[in-house]
């Protein structure tokens, strides 16, 4: 299946916090769009491989992907080497997605900026022919995204662009509480961490109005751009009320 947008991220969840409004409106617009997550998480405070597993496919009902796989990578220990490139670089060949979506450049968790880097370098290595991958046997053909974004996690990063999500945020914020063990999760039994209280939860809500903002609307979601973007039209601006 060849994909419109691929949106990858190091941990499941990842994608959700960060992006999830963005693939639902282009998913609504009718483009192809799926989800790859680098590691299972497994060493999340909370939770375990398997919790996250579940929660991970009931997100990508909510947000209606085409497609999620999970590349099983390490969790903290994976790296931005050979091995792991060519991991990343079969999954763009085999669904050559015109955009890719990933994790922000740098951030309070170190898997997150080692991750962008990551598939950075596996998206320009991935359109060089004499690279050579399969897939179910078969001879891989290069492929390189026409570009390659980042969404903003933890870490306030300037944003390049910010992209209305007003419409969807509601179940953007669904897909999110998909992760029971993870979000909001105040007196249960498993330890308190830095995203399981609600005043991290509040801290979401207020980065995406704040985004909002920005370009005059309610609620956003902040990319950072490898190259500049060109545009055929004034019509795609949104009109920013100041």
């Amino acid at each position: 299946m060849k994909l419109d947008i691929l949106a990858i991220g190091v941990h499941p969840d990842d994608v959700e916090l960060a992006c999830a409004g963005t693939l639902m409106i282009e998913i609504a617009n009718g483009k192809k769009v799926g989800i790859i997550d680098l590691t299972r998480g497994e060493l999340g405070t909370r939770g375990t491989a398997e919790t996250r597993k579940t929660e991970a496919e009931t997100a990508a009902k909510i947000i209606g992907v085409h497609v999620r796989e999970n590349l099983g990578m390490r969790d903290g220990f994976f790296r931005n080497d050979e091995e792991h490139q060519l991991q990343v670089i079969q999954k763009i060949r085999q669904y050559q997605p015109e955009i890719v979506i990933c994790n922000a450049v740098e951030d309070r968790h170190p898997d997150h900026g080692r991750s962008s880097k990551l598939v950075s370098d596996a998206c320009f290595y991935s359109g060089l022919r004499k690279i050579e991958t399969s897939f179910d046997g078969t001879e891989q053909t290069a492929w390189r995204p026409k570009y390659v974004f980042h969404y903003i996690q933890d870490r306030y990063l300037e944003p390049d662009f910010i992209f209305d999500v007003s419409s969807v945020f509601d179940k953007k914020l669904e897909s999110i509480n998909a992760y029971a063990t993870q979000f909001n999760s105040e007196g249960d039994n498993e330890p308190q961490t830095y995203i399981s209280t609600p005043t991290y939860f509040e801290t979401i809500i207020a980065r995406h109005r704040m985004f909002g903002k920005r370009i005059g609307v309610e609620y956003g979601e902040g990319y950072m751009t490898e190259k500049l973007i060109g545009i055929k039209s004034f019509d795609a601006f949104i009109q920013v009320t100041t």
